[in-house]
């Protein structure tokens, strides 16, 4: 028996405006840092080795080296956030801890582009094996565990009951029932059988104490028990209830006056149970993250070792100097979301607004405008919430992972994040919000995702100018009146229909469009030799 609850809502901090981390992917950074993380917690002593194997014909197995998967997964077998600076580095911190990490390739059933199967094992000998999805913006599903069929996403405290399959009912029932005694809100999300053993999986919005822990090994038939805490920066509660899920019911709940960013508040209150307090807390707390990284872009004192060398300096050195072509906030715009997605390609710290792919777009159109138009910080708090709700709903229609949909879904769908970010900063409504999300998600539909040598660099720095320039011109032309003449809603729908329709060849693969050029494949061929 599988999951049979109602599926998460997205959260504006777990699926849109993070993961807070480490460059130069989202999917293949951050992901299998929290999958390593997960991992780690299936052993109840210390990790001695790992054996990652990736499926030989998915996008791991294509660019887990030039994205970084190795040093991510590292990184949370260590016990490490996405954010954690380290990253770069795990290798040797693995190494100098005594800790083996082995990655290899193989043929095996999977379902999505990026599936890995980990084994781990402790210094006393233990072995637990996982087989984990990165689904695209940092998200991951653990979908089995010991050979037993879960889901977790990182989000829920997680208890792993095993217990004889002729006892399992019993068990289930006095674990439930000694959780709640204890003050737990905890419900029976899956129960999986194999060879006569039962896997009972818990899920708990609140912290098992360790004592509670202790008695539930003692549930008569219980024969062993993992404990795995969340890696998402927001806990799932066990009865969320959000007040809409779409852009169209949005706008119904909209009353007037109400502007973008208070009903973005209004969702993530009640899609993680926070104050609006806490919202506006970790909302800061990610600007705080994307003004870093501009300043780190702009500096053009980055240590950049690939593809792409340090130039949005340039870009904002000519600007200061009235070298360019005179283009208001633009030039700025271009600039700033040039630093940000540099600062991700030299593996820095950067806000992935959905995804590290796009990470400059967001922080280009809203922070560039913001800067420009002479508003505070509070209004570029506001400005976040708005293009993050947007955010939501494409999570909740679609997708933010480019092996599934191409670039729309990366660079797209933050642009039009974007678009409702930058009307929030003129003071627009929601309905121009959503109309300038739809204008710019539309411009950029069937977008394709082609990186040449498989690095989140080229040309993925173009595509962030394009989608924050884009979202700028999609605000103006909302704000003006103009009329998107598809619903958001339905563009939505038409960007996930259009990736269906992709080659795989145009979908972060590296094997088609510019990543197939003759040049692209020299570039790759001088990386690889070097």
């Amino acid at each position: 028996m599988r999951d049979s609850a109602p599926r998460q809502a997205p959260s504006i901090f777990n699926d849109v405006l993070g993961p807070i981390m480490t460059g130069p992917s989202s999917s293949h950074t951050a992901a299998p840092t929290r999958i390593g993380k997960m991992a780690l917690q299936l052993l109840d002593g210390k990790l001695a080795k790992a054996v990652v194997t990736f499926e030989a014909q998915g996008s791991f197995a294509a660019c887990y080296q030039s994205q970084c998967s190795d040093k991510g997964l590292i990184g949370g077998l260590l016990g490490w956030d996405p954010e954690d600076e380290r990253i770069p580095s795990a290798e040797r911190h693995a190494e100098d801890q005594g800790v083996d990490v082995v990655f290899q390739q193989a043929d095996f059933p999977a379902d999505h582009p990026n599936t890995a199967k980990i084994t781990v094992e402790s210094t006393a000998g233990e072995t637990v094996s996982l087989v984990a999805l990165s689904v695209g913006g940092g998200m991951i599903e653990i979908i089995e565990v010991a050979g037993f069929a879960v889901s977790m996403a990182g989000d829920y405290y997680e208890l792993l009951v095993f217990v004889p399959s002729q006892q399992a009912e019993r068990a289930a029932t006095h674990a439930l029932r000694l959780l709640a005694a204890r003050g737990l809100s905890c419900r029976l999300a899956g129960q999986t059988r194999r060879n006569g053993r039962t896997l009972l999986n818990v899920k708990s919005s609140q912290p098992v104490p360790a004592a509670v822990l202790e008695e539930l090994k003692a549930v008569p038939g219980v024969k062993s028990v993992k404990y795995l805490t969340p890696v998402l920066p927001v806990i799932s509660q066990q009865d969320s209830r959000v007040p809409f899920r779409t852009a169209a019911g949005m706008l119904a709940a909209a009353t007037p006056g109400t502007e973008p960013w208070e009903l973005a508040v209004r969702y993530e209150s009640a899609r993680g149970g926070m104050s609006e307090t806490e919202v506006l807390a970790k909302t800061r707390y990610a600007l705080g993250k994307m003004k870093a990284a501009v300043k780190l872009g702009l500096s053009g004192e980055l240590e950049m070792e690939r593809i792409l060398r340090p130039q949005a300096h340039l870009v904002a050195k000519a600007n200061a100097r009235a070298a360019l072509v005179p283009a208001g906030v633009v030039n700025t715009v271009i600039a700033w979301s040039m630093a940000v997605l540099e600062v991700n390609s030299a593996m820095g710290v950067v806000v992935a607004a959905p995804t590290a792919g796009s990470c400059g777009v967001v922080p280009g159109a809203v922070l560039g405008s913001a800067k420009e138009m002479g508003l505070t910080e509070d209004d570029e708090v506001k400005a976040l919430l708005a293009a993050g709700l947007i955010g939501v709903f494409i999570a909740e229609q679609a997708t933010f992972s480019a092996e599934v949909c191409g670039c729309q879904a990366e660079c797209g769908a933050a642009s039009a994040m974007a678009a409702a970010g930058v009307v929030q900063l003129a003071g627009g409504t929601a309905r121009q919000a959503a109309t300038a999300a739809s204008i710019a998600l539309q411009n950029v539909l069937g977008l394709v995702c082609d990186p040449i040598a498989a690095l989140v660099e080229v040309p993925c720095l173009g595509k962030n100018v394009l989608g924050a320039v884009n979202a700028v011109a999609a605000a103006n032309m909302a704000l003006a009146g103009v009329d998107e003449i598809v619903p958001l809603d339905e563009t939505i729908q038409a960007m996930a229909e259009v990736g269906g329709l992709l080659p795989a060849e145009l979908r972060c693969t590296g094997l088609g469009g510019l990543a197939a050029t003759p040049s692209a494949r020299a570039i790759a061929e001088k990386l690889l030799r070097r």
